[in-house]
């Protein structure tokens, strides 16, 4: 008797995490209504007869990222926010431009793991493991070479050449959220009190306070 009660227990939890995770679309395409007041985990659904193929087109993924800026990179997105029809399809993708030497700084996307692949270039990436071990996994690709970010981990990639680099990321998510390390530590609005920052990284409150005005 005890073994059929726990049989039929766990039968029941594995359903419960069954319905918990994300559901499969259940129509042809939910273009993301972005006029709609309803609020949603994602978009309220366009009217299909309103639907058009530009829905779920994106022109210029071709164009050189514009990189004169302090870290010499760039992305160009292609989620949810650029091309309607990707709500609730769970992919995007971004196109990253570096600069000679360039850096796409420590990040990390909340909701979706990344693959990478390099078009131009040589990049070094890596990601760091979660606490206690934080352990850096990393690599140098060269063109057609493929790495793997597992989501939510701080990641990065540098160019390592004097000369251009170009890359493609894909997600698993129609908007993988960003978190750029260094502009949300340092860059908060408000700012994040001086004392904790003084804390977490064991430095004086004047480089503290330099830093966060650069961000």
């Amino acid at each position: 008797m005890a073994s059929k009660v726990t049989f039929l227990g766990l039968l029941a939890l594995s359903c419960y995490v069954a319905s918990a995770a994300d559901q499969s679309p259940l129509q042809d395409f939910c273009v993301a209504n972005r006029n709609s007041t309803v609020l949603v985990n994602g978009f309220a659904c366009k009217d299909p007869k309103l639907v058009e193929a530009s829905d779920f087109m994106f022109t210029g993924l071709h164009l050189l990222g514009n990189t004169s800026n302090p870290v010499g990179s760039r992305a160009t997105p292609v989620t949810v926010a650029q091309v309607p029809g990707l709500n609730t399809l769970g992919i995007s993708m971004v196109r990253l431009d570096f600069a000679p030497f360039g850096v796409n700084p420590p990040h990390t996307h909340p909701r979706g793991s990344e693959i990478l692949t390099v078009l131009k270039g040589r990049l070094e990436v890596g990601f760091v493991t979660s606490n206690p071990e934080n352990r850096l996994i990393t690599a140098i690709l060269r063109k057609g070479d493929v790495f793997v970010f597992p989501v939510g981990l701080v990641h990065f990639q540098r160019n390592i050449r004097n000369g251009k680099a170009i890359a493609i990321g894909a997600f698993n998510s129609q908007n993988a959220g960003v978190i750029t390390i260094a502009n949300a530590v340092f860059g908060s609005k408000p700012d994040i009190s001086s004392v904790v920052l003084q804390k977490a990284f064991q430095v004086d409150q004047n480089v503290i306070s330099q830093l966060q005005k650069k961000f």
